[in-house]
Protein backbone atom coordinates (compact mmCIF):
# COMPACT_ATOMS: atom_id res chain seq x y z
CA UNK A 1 0.00 0.00 0.00
CA UNK A 2 1.41 2.90 -1.09
CA UNK A 3 0.47 7.04 -1.81
CA UNK A 4 2.58 9.45 -3.14
CA UNK A 5 1.95 13.45 -2.76
CA UNK A 6 1.92 15.47 -5.50
CA UNK A 7 3.18 18.89 -5.41
CA UNK A 8 1.34 20.68 -8.56
CA UNK A 9 2.76 23.86 -9.03
CA UNK A 10 2.25 26.67 -11.42
CA UNK A 11 -1.51 25.86 -11.27
CA UNK A 12 -4.20 28.81 -11.95
CA UNK A 13 -7.13 28.03 -9.93
CA UNK A 14 -10.55 29.51 -10.08
CA UNK A 15 -12.31 30.96 -7.85
CA UNK A 16 -15.89 31.57 -8.28
CA UNK A 17 -17.40 33.72 -6.44
CA UNK A 18 -21.22 32.85 -7.01
CA UNK A 19 -20.80 29.27 -6.35
CA UNK A 20 -18.23 29.78 -2.94
CA UNK A 21 -21.37 32.16 -1.83
CA UNK A 22 -23.69 28.97 -2.59
CA UNK A 23 -21.91 27.25 -0.74
CA UNK A 24 -21.61 29.58 2.51
CA UNK A 25 -25.47 30.02 2.05
CA UNK A 26 -25.59 25.99 2.32
CA UNK A 27 -23.12 25.90 5.74
CA UNK A 28 -24.87 23.83 8.04
CA UNK A 29 -25.44 24.20 12.40
CA UNK A 30 -23.25 22.46 14.17
CA UNK A 31 -25.44 20.35 17.04
CA UNK A 32 -23.74 20.26 19.95
CA UNK A 33 -23.81 17.67 22.89
CA UNK A 34 -22.65 17.77 26.60
CA UNK A 35 -21.07 14.33 27.44
CA UNK A 36 -19.48 13.75 30.86
CA UNK A 37 -17.99 10.71 31.81
CA UNK A 38 -16.29 9.28 34.78
CA UNK A 39 -15.81 6.18 34.11
CA UNK A 40 -11.97 4.80 34.15
CA UNK A 41 -10.55 2.11 33.21
CA UNK A 42 -7.10 0.11 32.30
CA UNK A 43 -5.63 -0.74 29.24
CA UNK A 44 -5.67 -5.03 29.20
CA UNK A 45 -4.59 -8.00 26.57
CA UNK A 46 -7.13 -9.76 24.94
CA UNK A 47 -6.27 -11.50 21.30
CA UNK A 48 -9.81 -11.19 20.01
CA UNK A 49 -9.56 -7.61 19.64
CA UNK A 50 -7.06 -4.72 17.26
CA UNK A 51 -3.36 -5.03 18.07
CA UNK A 52 -4.49 -7.42 20.98
CA UNK A 53 -5.76 -4.81 23.37
CA UNK A 54 -9.08 -3.79 25.23
CA UNK A 55 -10.05 -1.94 27.95
CA UNK A 56 -11.51 -3.28 31.65
CA UNK A 57 -13.58 -1.14 33.39
CA UNK A 58 -12.45 -0.50 37.41
CA UNK A 59 -14.80 1.21 40.14
CA UNK A 60 -12.94 3.44 41.04
CA UNK A 61 -14.03 7.14 40.95
CA UNK A 62 -12.00 9.20 39.19
CA UNK A 63 -12.61 12.30 41.77
CA UNK A 64 -11.40 9.69 44.57
CA UNK A 65 -7.74 9.61 43.19
CA UNK A 66 -5.33 11.32 44.52
CA UNK A 67 -1.97 11.31 41.43
CA UNK A 68 1.11 11.67 42.11
CA UNK A 69 4.55 11.60 39.77
CA UNK A 70 4.24 8.80 37.42
CA UNK A 71 0.75 8.43 37.82
CA UNK A 72 -1.93 7.24 34.93
CA UNK A 73 -5.53 7.06 34.28
CA UNK A 74 -7.82 6.04 31.62
CA UNK A 75 -11.11 7.55 30.59
CA UNK A 76 -13.72 5.84 28.27
CA UNK A 77 -16.53 8.22 27.20
CA UNK A 78 -18.25 4.67 26.12
CA UNK A 79 -18.22 5.50 22.64
CA UNK A 80 -16.85 7.44 19.81
CA UNK A 81 -17.13 11.47 20.04
CA UNK A 82 -15.59 14.34 18.31
CA UNK A 83 -15.24 17.62 20.13
CA UNK A 84 -13.75 19.74 22.71
CA UNK A 85 -12.16 18.20 26.02
CA UNK A 86 -12.33 19.98 29.26
CA UNK A 87 -11.66 18.91 32.84
CA UNK A 88 -11.19 20.47 36.30
CA UNK A 89 -8.26 19.49 38.00
CA UNK A 90 -7.13 20.84 41.80
CA UNK A 91 -4.39 19.53 44.52
CA UNK A 92 -4.24 18.51 47.81
CA UNK A 93 -1.69 18.03 50.79
CA UNK A 94 0.72 21.28 51.14
CA UNK A 95 0.84 24.47 49.22
CA UNK A 96 1.65 23.96 45.33
CA UNK A 97 5.16 24.60 45.53
CA UNK A 98 5.34 23.31 41.85
CA UNK A 99 4.16 23.65 38.48
CA UNK A 100 1.96 20.53 37.31
CA UNK A 101 3.05 19.02 34.16
CA UNK A 102 1.02 16.29 32.60
CA UNK A 103 0.46 14.52 28.86
CA UNK A 104 -2.96 14.08 27.46
CA UNK A 105 -3.68 11.48 24.67
CA UNK A 106 -6.34 11.03 23.25
CA UNK A 107 -7.48 7.51 21.14
CA UNK A 108 -10.16 6.39 19.18
CA UNK A 109 -9.51 2.63 19.73
CA UNK A 110 -7.39 1.05 23.07
CA UNK A 111 -4.44 -0.49 20.59
CA UNK A 112 -3.48 3.88 20.14
CA UNK A 113 -2.85 3.76 23.46
CA UNK A 114 -0.06 0.77 23.74
CA UNK A 115 2.06 3.01 21.46
CA UNK A 116 4.05 5.78 21.90
CA UNK A 117 4.35 8.88 20.09
CA UNK A 118 8.23 8.74 19.83
CA UNK A 119 7.95 5.37 18.62
CA UNK A 120 6.23 7.13 15.17
CA UNK A 121 8.39 6.72 11.88
CA UNK A 122 5.50 7.11 9.32
CA UNK A 123 4.95 9.50 6.30
CA UNK A 124 2.55 11.51 7.81
CA UNK A 125 3.12 14.16 9.78
CA UNK A 126 3.40 13.24 13.67
CA UNK A 127 1.21 16.51 14.31
CA UNK A 128 -1.71 14.11 13.72
CA UNK A 129 -0.90 12.36 16.69
CA UNK A 130 -3.20 13.62 19.54
CA UNK A 131 -0.90 14.00 21.95
CA UNK A 132 -0.22 17.16 24.15
CA UNK A 133 1.75 18.36 27.03
CA UNK A 134 0.42 20.99 29.55
CA UNK A 135 2.01 22.87 32.45
CA UNK A 136 -0.42 24.55 35.30
CA UNK A 137 0.98 26.82 37.37
CA UNK A 138 -1.70 27.17 39.90
CA UNK A 139 -4.58 25.36 40.69
CA UNK A 140 -7.69 24.98 40.68
CA UNK A 141 -8.03 25.17 37.25
CA UNK A 142 -10.74 24.57 34.59
CA UNK A 143 -8.30 22.97 31.76
CA UNK A 144 -10.47 23.94 28.27
CA UNK A 145 -8.10 22.78 25.60
CA UNK A 146 -8.47 24.37 22.36
CA UNK A 147 -7.95 21.75 19.79
CA UNK A 148 -10.74 19.56 18.45
CA UNK A 149 -10.33 15.66 19.37
CA UNK A 150 -11.89 12.62 17.42
CA UNK A 151 -11.88 9.86 20.87
CA UNK A 152 -13.39 7.32 23.24
CA UNK A 153 -10.25 7.30 25.44
CA UNK A 154 -8.69 10.02 27.22
CA UNK A 155 -5.44 9.06 29.15
CA UNK A 156 -3.84 11.40 31.66
CA UNK A 157 -0.03 11.16 32.82
CA UNK A 158 1.02 13.46 35.56
CA UNK A 159 4.67 13.32 34.32
CA UNK A 160 5.49 15.61 37.75
CA UNK A 161 4.69 16.90 40.68
CA UNK A 162 6.29 18.19 43.89
CA UNK A 163 6.47 15.41 46.70
CA UNK A 164 4.45 17.80 48.78
CA UNK A 165 0.85 17.58 47.02
CA UNK A 166 -0.85 15.39 44.93
CA UNK A 167 -3.73 16.24 41.57
CA UNK A 168 -7.51 15.73 42.01
CA UNK A 169 -8.80 15.68 38.86
CA UNK A 170 -13.21 15.59 38.22
CA UNK A 171 -15.70 16.43 35.59
CA UNK A 172 -13.93 15.24 32.44
CA UNK A 173 -16.38 16.54 29.79
CA UNK A 174 -16.94 16.56 25.65
CA UNK A 175 -18.37 19.42 23.92
CA UNK A 176 -19.44 17.12 21.15
CA UNK A 177 -20.33 17.98 17.41
CA UNK A 178 -21.96 17.19 14.41
CA UNK A 179 -24.08 18.66 11.42
CA UNK A 180 -26.25 15.39 11.70
CA UNK A 181 -29.30 15.98 13.35
CA UNK A 182 -30.16 12.23 15.05
CA UNK A 183 -33.70 13.77 15.62
CA UNK A 184 -34.11 13.87 11.72
CA UNK A 185 -32.56 10.35 11.38
CA UNK A 186 -34.40 7.88 9.34
CA UNK A 187 -34.92 4.54 11.13
CA UNK A 188 -33.75 1.16 9.26
CA UNK A 189 -35.12 -1.69 11.45
CA UNK A 190 -33.44 -5.69 9.66
CA UNK A 191 -34.20 -8.06 11.35
CA UNK A 192 -30.71 -9.86 11.54
CA UNK A 193 -29.16 -8.35 14.36
CA UNK A 194 -25.30 -8.77 13.21
CA UNK A 195 -26.97 -6.76 10.16
CA UNK A 196 -28.07 -4.46 12.40
CA UNK A 197 -25.51 -3.66 14.34
CA UNK A 198 -22.98 -2.98 10.91
CA UNK A 199 -26.15 -0.52 9.54
CA UNK A 200 -25.68 1.69 13.05
CA UNK A 201 -22.16 1.85 13.62
CA UNK A 202 -21.82 2.82 10.24
CA UNK A 203 -24.78 5.98 11.06
CA UNK A 204 -22.51 6.53 13.62
CA UNK A 205 -19.86 6.91 11.55
CA UNK A 206 -21.12 9.43 8.84
CA UNK A 207 -22.44 11.29 11.98
CA UNK A 208 -19.20 11.72 13.42
CA UNK A 209 -17.52 12.76 9.53
CA UNK A 210 -20.08 15.47 9.51
CA UNK A 211 -19.27 18.95 10.37
CA UNK A 212 -19.60 22.23 8.00
CA UNK A 213 -18.43 19.64 5.14
CA UNK A 214 -18.45 15.85 4.89
CA UNK A 215 -14.65 15.19 6.73
CA UNK A 216 -13.10 12.14 5.03
CA UNK A 217 -12.02 11.56 8.85
CA UNK A 218 -12.83 13.73 11.98
CA UNK A 219 -8.98 12.46 13.86
CA UNK A 220 -6.69 13.25 10.60
CA UNK A 221 -7.31 14.91 7.10
CA UNK A 222 -10.21 16.73 8.27
CA UNK A 223 -10.83 17.74 4.61
CA UNK A 224 -13.79 17.58 1.74
CA UNK A 225 -12.44 14.80 -0.49
CA UNK A 226 -14.42 13.64 -3.55
CA UNK A 227 -13.97 9.84 -2.99
CA UNK A 228 -15.43 9.89 0.18
CA UNK A 229 -18.26 12.66 -0.22
CA UNK A 230 -19.58 10.16 -3.28
CA UNK A 231 -20.09 7.64 -0.41
CA UNK A 232 -21.07 9.89 2.21
CA UNK A 233 -24.28 11.60 0.36
CA UNK A 234 -25.55 8.17 -1.11
CA UNK A 235 -25.75 6.94 2.91
CA UNK A 236 -26.84 10.64 3.91
CA UNK A 237 -29.72 10.41 2.07
CA UNK A 238 -31.43 7.41 3.61
CA UNK A 239 -30.41 8.42 7.15
CA UNK A 240 -30.17 12.39 7.70
CA UNK A 241 -31.45 13.55 4.15
CA UNK A 242 -29.30 16.95 5.03
CA UNK A 243 -29.17 17.78 1.25
CA UNK A 244 -27.65 21.37 2.16
CA UNK A 245 -24.24 19.57 3.49
CA UNK A 246 -24.32 17.83 0.19
CA UNK A 247 -24.62 20.88 -1.39
CA UNK A 248 -22.37 22.68 -0.15
CA UNK A 249 -19.92 20.37 -1.11
CA UNK A 250 -20.61 19.77 -4.03
CA UNK A 251 -20.49 23.76 -4.57
CA UNK A 252 -17.15 23.81 -2.81
CA UNK A 253 -15.83 21.77 -5.49
CA UNK A 254 -16.91 23.67 -8.20
CA UNK A 255 -16.43 27.23 -6.99
CA UNK A 256 -12.76 26.08 -7.05
CA UNK A 257 -11.69 24.26 -10.39
CA UNK A 258 -8.18 24.66 -12.17
CA UNK A 259 -8.84 27.07 -15.09
CA UNK A 260 -8.42 23.76 -17.48
CA UNK A 261 -11.29 22.62 -15.85
CA UNK A 262 -9.76 20.00 -13.38
CA UNK A 263 -11.69 19.24 -10.48
CA UNK A 264 -9.20 18.81 -7.21
CA UNK A 265 -9.47 15.65 -5.26
CA UNK A 266 -10.20 17.84 -1.71
CA UNK A 267 -10.61 21.14 -0.76
CA UNK A 268 -9.36 22.68 2.30
CA UNK A 269 -12.29 25.01 4.59
CA UNK A 270 -10.44 26.42 7.11
CA UNK A 271 -8.96 29.32 7.39
CA UNK A 272 -10.84 29.81 4.27
CA UNK A 273 -11.52 28.06 0.94
CA UNK A 274 -8.35 25.99 -0.62
CA UNK A 275 -8.26 23.53 -2.91
CA UNK A 276 -5.75 21.37 -2.73
CA UNK A 277 -3.59 20.31 -5.44
CA UNK A 278 -3.79 17.09 -5.58
CA UNK A 279 -5.52 15.37 -8.32
CA UNK A 280 -6.67 11.83 -8.57
CA UNK A 281 -8.59 10.83 -12.40
CA UNK A 282 -11.53 8.74 -10.88
CA UNK A 283 -12.17 11.19 -7.89
CA UNK A 284 -12.59 14.03 -10.60
CA UNK A 285 -15.52 12.35 -12.25
CA UNK A 286 -17.11 11.51 -9.03
CA UNK A 287 -18.06 15.38 -8.94
CA UNK A 288 -20.62 14.34 -11.56
CA UNK A 289 -21.65 11.07 -9.82
CA UNK A 290 -22.29 12.70 -6.90
CA UNK A 291 -23.92 15.71 -8.50
CA UNK A 292 -26.09 12.64 -10.74
CA UNK A 293 -26.94 10.92 -7.58
CA UNK A 294 -28.25 14.28 -5.52
CA UNK A 295 -30.54 15.11 -8.92
CA UNK A 296 -31.58 11.54 -9.14
CA UNK A 297 -32.99 12.44 -5.63
CA UNK A 298 -34.19 16.04 -5.36
CA UNK A 299 -34.43 17.02 -8.97
CA UNK A 300 -33.44 20.44 -7.85
CA UNK A 301 -33.00 23.02 -11.78
CA UNK A 302 -31.01 26.06 -9.92
CA UNK A 303 -28.43 23.71 -9.02
CA UNK A 304 -28.03 21.84 -12.42
CA UNK A 305 -28.09 25.06 -14.09
CA UNK A 306 -24.73 26.01 -11.62
CA UNK A 307 -23.23 23.09 -11.82
CA UNK A 308 -23.53 21.17 -15.31
CA UNK A 309 -20.80 23.31 -16.93
CA UNK A 310 -18.70 22.65 -14.46
CA UNK A 311 -18.91 18.57 -14.83
CA UNK A 312 -18.83 19.36 -18.51
CA UNK A 313 -15.46 20.97 -18.23
CA UNK A 314 -14.34 18.50 -16.03
CA UNK A 315 -15.66 15.53 -18.96
CA UNK A 316 -13.92 17.14 -21.46
CA UNK A 317 -10.57 17.35 -20.23
CA UNK A 318 -10.62 13.67 -19.23
CA UNK A 319 -11.92 12.57 -22.67
CA UNK A 320 -8.85 14.00 -23.79
CA UNK A 321 -7.02 10.67 -22.69
CA UNK A 322 -9.38 8.32 -24.72
CA UNK A 323 -8.57 7.16 -28.65
CA UNK A 324 -10.05 4.70 -29.90
CA UNK A 325 -12.36 3.79 -27.05
CA UNK A 326 -9.55 3.05 -24.54
CA UNK A 327 -8.89 5.39 -22.19
CA UNK A 328 -4.80 5.85 -21.08
CA UNK A 329 -4.69 8.10 -18.04
CA UNK A 330 -1.78 10.73 -17.80
CA UNK A 331 1.06 9.90 -15.11
CA UNK A 332 0.50 13.13 -13.31
CA UNK A 333 -2.91 12.22 -13.30
CA UNK A 334 -3.13 8.80 -11.46
CA UNK A 335 -6.30 6.85 -10.57
CA UNK A 336 -6.90 5.89 -7.05
CA UNK A 337 -9.53 3.06 -7.05
CA UNK A 338 -8.33 2.06 -3.65
CA UNK A 339 -5.14 2.55 -1.64
CA UNK A 340 -3.45 -0.65 -2.60
CA UNK A 341 -0.77 -0.25 -5.73
CA UNK A 342 -0.16 -3.80 -6.46
CA UNK A 343 -2.35 -4.50 -9.06
CA UNK A 344 -2.87 -2.71 -12.33
CA UNK A 345 -5.69 0.15 -12.52
CA UNK A 346 -6.04 0.60 -16.34
CA UNK A 347 -8.81 -1.08 -17.14
CA UNK A 348 -10.93 -0.13 -13.83
CA UNK A 349 -10.21 3.24 -14.69
CA UNK A 350 -11.72 2.99 -18.41
CA UNK A 351 -14.68 1.30 -16.74
CA UNK A 352 -14.85 3.93 -14.02
CA UNK A 353 -14.83 6.29 -17.26
CA UNK A 354 -17.85 4.15 -18.73
CA UNK A 355 -19.57 4.66 -15.42
CA UNK A 356 -19.47 8.18 -15.14
CA UNK A 357 -20.02 9.05 -18.85
CA UNK A 358 -23.30 7.25 -18.44
CA UNK A 359 -24.17 9.60 -15.91
CA UNK A 360 -23.19 12.77 -17.61
CA UNK A 361 -24.96 11.97 -20.83
CA UNK A 362 -28.19 11.76 -18.18
CA UNK A 363 -27.50 14.97 -16.69
CA UNK A 364 -26.72 16.43 -20.51
CA UNK A 365 -30.38 15.13 -21.54
CA UNK A 366 -32.18 16.65 -18.72
CA UNK A 367 -30.43 20.23 -19.96
CA UNK A 368 -31.46 19.93 -23.10
CA UNK A 369 -28.05 19.42 -24.49
CA UNK A 370 -26.80 17.70 -27.17
CA UNK A 371 -25.00 14.89 -26.10
CA UNK A 372 -24.43 12.63 -29.80
CA UNK A 373 -20.66 13.58 -29.42
CA UNK A 374 -20.55 11.82 -26.26
CA UNK A 375 -22.62 9.07 -26.88
CA UNK A 376 -20.46 8.29 -29.46
CA UNK A 377 -17.65 8.00 -27.47
CA UNK A 378 -19.65 6.05 -24.98
CA UNK A 379 -20.49 3.42 -27.86
CA UNK A 380 -16.38 3.30 -28.63
CA UNK A 381 -15.39 3.11 -25.06
CA UNK A 382 -17.82 -0.34 -24.73
CA UNK A 383 -17.15 -1.42 -27.71
CA UNK A 384 -13.48 -1.90 -27.01
CA UNK A 385 -13.71 -3.02 -23.06
CA UNK A 386 -16.03 -5.58 -24.89
CA UNK A 387 -13.71 -6.68 -27.75
CA UNK A 388 -10.20 -6.16 -26.28
CA UNK A 389 -10.74 -6.08 -22.36
CA UNK A 390 -13.15 -8.99 -21.76
CA UNK A 391 -11.83 -12.70 -21.36
CA UNK A 392 -15.57 -14.68 -22.66
CA UNK A 393 -13.33 -17.87 -21.78
CA UNK A 394 -13.35 -16.71 -18.15
CA UNK A 395 -16.15 -14.04 -17.15
CA UNK A 396 -13.43 -11.49 -16.09
CA UNK A 397 -11.76 -8.31 -17.32
CA UNK A 398 -8.05 -8.23 -17.73
CA UNK A 399 -5.95 -5.23 -17.19
CA UNK A 400 -3.44 -4.03 -19.93
CA UNK A 401 -0.79 -6.28 -18.79
CA UNK A 402 -2.81 -9.38 -18.92
CA UNK A 403 -3.52 -9.42 -15.41
CA UNK A 404 -7.03 -9.78 -13.43
CA UNK A 405 -8.17 -7.96 -10.17
CA UNK A 406 -11.55 -7.82 -8.28
CA UNK A 407 -11.38 -4.02 -8.14
CA UNK A 408 -12.11 -4.00 -12.70
CA UNK A 409 -14.39 -6.58 -11.99
CA UNK A 410 -16.71 -5.08 -9.58
CA UNK A 411 -16.51 -1.62 -11.37
CA UNK A 412 -17.39 -2.89 -14.92
CA UNK A 413 -20.39 -4.72 -13.20
CA UNK A 414 -21.52 -1.26 -11.61
CA UNK A 415 -20.81 0.63 -15.29
CA UNK A 416 -23.10 -1.82 -16.64
CA UNK A 417 -20.82 -3.03 -19.41
CA UNK A 418 -23.06 -6.29 -19.79
CA UNK A 419 -26.35 -7.04 -18.98
CA UNK A 420 -27.56 -8.48 -15.53
CA UNK A 421 -27.31 -12.22 -16.84
CA UNK A 422 -23.26 -11.82 -17.80
CA UNK A 423 -22.75 -9.67 -14.54
CA UNK A 424 -23.98 -12.76 -12.83
CA UNK A 425 -21.48 -14.85 -14.43
CA UNK A 426 -18.99 -12.44 -14.00
CA UNK A 427 -19.10 -11.96 -10.03
CA UNK A 428 -19.57 -15.58 -9.63
CA UNK A 429 -16.09 -15.98 -11.62
CA UNK A 430 -15.01 -13.43 -9.16
CA UNK A 431 -15.59 -15.47 -6.15
CA UNK A 432 -14.26 -18.87 -7.92
CA UNK A 433 -11.02 -16.95 -9.10
CA UNK A 434 -10.48 -14.09 -7.26
CA UNK A 435 -11.91 -14.76 -3.54
CA UNK A 436 -11.07 -14.40 -0.99
CA UNK A 437 -10.09 -10.59 -1.53
CA UNK A 438 -6.15 -9.55 -1.59
CA UNK A 439 -4.78 -6.57 -1.58
CA UNK A 440 -7.73 -4.29 -0.88
CA UNK A 441 -7.25 -3.04 3.00
CA UNK A 442 -9.99 -0.17 2.80
CA UNK A 443 -13.79 -0.28 2.98
CA UNK A 444 -14.00 2.18 0.04
CA UNK A 445 -12.96 -0.51 -2.31
CA UNK A 446 -15.05 -3.39 -0.17
CA UNK A 447 -18.37 -1.08 -0.67
CA UNK A 448 -17.92 -1.59 -4.42
CA UNK A 449 -17.36 -5.02 -4.43
CA UNK A 450 -19.84 -5.38 -2.32
CA UNK A 451 -22.59 -3.74 -4.25
CA UNK A 452 -21.28 -5.24 -7.49
CA UNK A 453 -22.69 -8.38 -5.54
CA UNK A 454 -26.12 -7.17 -4.90
CA UNK A 455 -26.56 -5.48 -8.07
CA UNK A 456 -25.18 -9.30 -9.63
CA UNK A 457 -28.07 -10.64 -7.73
CA UNK A 458 -25.72 -12.56 -5.40
CA UNK A 459 -27.17 -11.15 -2.30
CA UNK A 460 -26.17 -14.02 -0.19
CA UNK A 461 -22.55 -13.26 -1.15
CA UNK A 462 -22.98 -9.74 -0.54
CA UNK A 463 -24.46 -10.00 2.98
CA UNK A 464 -21.36 -12.82 3.68
CA UNK A 465 -19.03 -9.93 2.55
CA UNK A 466 -20.31 -7.14 4.95
CA UNK A 467 -20.51 -9.69 7.90
CA UNK A 468 -16.94 -10.86 7.00
CA UNK A 469 -15.49 -7.11 6.81
CA UNK A 470 -17.72 -4.24 8.36
CA UNK A 471 -19.00 -6.85 10.79
CA UNK A 472 -15.29 -7.91 11.77
CA UNK A 473 -14.10 -4.56 12.94
CA UNK A 474 -16.73 -4.35 15.40
CA UNK A 475 -15.90 -8.04 16.69
CA UNK A 476 -12.15 -6.05 16.88
CA UNK A 477 -13.84 -3.33 18.65
CA UNK A 478 -14.65 -0.83 16.41
CA UNK A 479 -16.97 2.22 17.33
CA UNK A 480 -16.69 3.41 14.14
CA UNK A 481 -15.40 2.36 10.72
CA UNK A 482 -11.49 2.05 10.08
CA UNK A 483 -9.94 4.20 6.85
CA UNK A 484 -7.87 0.81 6.65
CA UNK A 485 -8.74 -2.90 7.57
CA UNK A 486 -7.13 -5.86 6.13
CA UNK A 487 -8.99 -8.98 7.20
CA UNK A 488 -5.84 -11.47 7.11
CA UNK A 489 -3.71 -8.41 8.80
CA UNK A 490 -5.74 -6.76 10.79
CA UNK A 491 -3.28 -4.89 13.04
CA UNK A 492 -2.43 -3.44 9.09
CA UNK A 493 -1.69 0.45 9.33
CA UNK A 494 -1.00 2.04 5.90
CA UNK A 495 1.17 4.77 8.03
CA UNK A 496 3.70 2.27 10.60
CA UNK A 497 1.58 2.63 13.80
CA UNK A 498 -1.84 3.41 14.71
CA UNK A 499 -1.57 6.32 16.14
CA UNK A 500 -1.64 8.15 13.37
CA UNK A 501 -4.61 6.16 12.08
CA UNK A 502 -8.03 7.06 10.99
CA UNK A 503 -10.83 4.93 13.19
CA UNK A 504 -13.35 7.22 12.09
CA UNK A 505 -13.56 7.61 8.67
CA UNK A 506 -16.61 8.51 6.05
CA UNK A 507 -15.68 5.61 3.22
CA UNK A 508 -16.72 3.52 5.87
CA UNK A 509 -20.44 4.27 6.37
CA UNK A 510 -20.85 3.35 2.57
CA UNK A 511 -22.54 -0.01 3.93
CA UNK A 512 -25.43 2.28 5.53
CA UNK A 513 -26.58 2.82 1.65
CA UNK A 514 -25.91 -0.91 0.78
CA UNK A 515 -28.00 -2.24 3.70
CA UNK A 516 -31.00 0.35 3.10
CA UNK A 517 -30.95 -0.34 -0.51
CA UNK A 518 -30.63 -3.56 -1.17
CA UNK A 519 -31.69 -5.19 1.72
CA UNK A 520 -35.20 -3.61 1.30
CA UNK A 521 -35.39 -5.00 -2.37
CA UNK A 522 -34.91 -8.46 -1.33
Amino acid sequence: MSFTFQINDGLTFHHDEYLLNKAEENKPVLHKQTVTSSQLCTLMKDETKLEGYTTKTIDTVIESLKMKKDDTIIIDFHTHYIGHFSIDIDHTGSPMDSPLYIRLRFAEVPAELAHQSDEYDGWLARGWIQEEYIHLDELPAHLSLPRRYAFRYVEIKVIDTSPKWQVIFSHPTVVAESSGDDQQCKTFALDDQALQKIYDVGVKTLHDCMTDVFEDGPKRDRRLWLGDLYLQAKANYVTYGNKELVKRCLYLFAGTTVDDGRISANVFVKPKVVPDDTFLFDYSLFFITTLYDYQQVYHEKELLDDLYPIAKKQMDYSLQFVHDGLLTCPKDYPVFVDWSNEFNKDTCAQVIMIYALKQFIALGAQQNEEMESYTEILEKMIAYTKEHLYDASRHLFKALDGSYNIATQSWAVLAGIFPMEENKKIMQACIHDLFPIRNIATPYMYHYITEALFISGLHDEANKQIKNYWGKMIDLGADTYWEAFDVDQPDYSPYGSPIISSYCHAWGCGVVYLLNKYMKED
